[in-house]
């Protein structure tokens, strides 16, 4: 019988509007007990939004701790270093009778050229260990080398994420594409399914955590990758609907 025990590896959001806030939330949300292993530290400094990564041995202890909770599911977020990425990895390959959802945060993205060009080389090594994988347009296109400009872009990355290596792919566009559609194109390597909501102009921090934190909730639930992620899509749109100054809100407010 399958546990209620859900893991994510992810960040601390200060601001507690995504990361492993929105990943708890979303789980607790969905019925199940949620457990974390904090992969990095985040602060408001002189030079904007930080990142501080979880010491290598301090991240070690934590994945040892809970190497026997039975658990039924695993969501991966941001995964500051390639250190961490290769703990995170050896991980889910231990766990491979489970479903995990890969969100590739590619938090190096807009800096140095050769950081980003090693997580992305440990990132592709994921994609036969995990059941499907939640790029948005940039880091779809960091992770394919191509650029995005169009629904036929999309369509060609999702193929191209799938020949290397990933079972499910689902890139989400936002409003990137069109400020009036929200975009996403799933793909499991026989079909290609476009997925459209309208825009919400409202905050949506949060919205990437949450979606890969439901579809990972819905996958434990039972249901196909395709259900799991048009289900994931509308919950993160009721979320958005619900979003407060820090982000989006997973739970009925009063």
């Amino acid at each position: 019988m399958k546990s209620k025990y859900i893991l994510a590896l992810s960040g601390n959001d200060i601001f507690s509007g995504g990361g492993l806030h929105a990943d708890l939330t979303t789980y607790t949300v969905n019925g199940l007990h949620g457990f974390v292993a904090v992969t990095c530290l985040t602060a408001m400094t002189e030079k904007g939004f930080e990142v501080f990564a979880t010491d290598n041995q301090i991240f070690a202890h934590q994945l040892k701790s809970v190497e026997k909770v039975p658990f039924s599911g695993i969501k991966l977020g941001l995964l500051p270093n390639v250190d961490i990425a290769e703990q995170a990895l050896e991980f889910v390959k231990n766990h491979a009778d489970i479903p995990v959802v890969l969100d590739p945060v590619l938090v190096c993205k807009e800096a140095h050229d050769v950081e980003v060009s090693a997580l992305r080389d440990e990132l592709l090594k994921f994609f036969p260990h995990v059941t499907i994988i939640t790029p948005n347009l940039v880091e779809a296109e960091l992770l394919t080398q191509s650029k995005i400009q169009s629904l036929d872009d999309m369509k060609a990355a999702a193929k191209k994420l799938y020949d290397l290596g990933a079972k499910n792919v689902v890139i989400k566009g936002g409003s990137r594409l069109d400020d009036a559609i929200a975009t996403d194109v799933f793909y499991d390597g026989t079909e290609l399914v476009v997925l459209e909501s309208p825009v919400l102009h409202r905050n949506n921090i949060g919205a990437g955590c949450t979606f890969a934190s439901s579809i990972a909730s819905y996958l434990v639930a039972g249901k196909s990758a395709q259900e799991a992620v048009r289900d994931a899509k509308s919950f993160v749109h009721e979320a958005i609907q619900k979003s407060d100054d820090y982000g989006v809100v997973q739970y009925e407010t009063n």
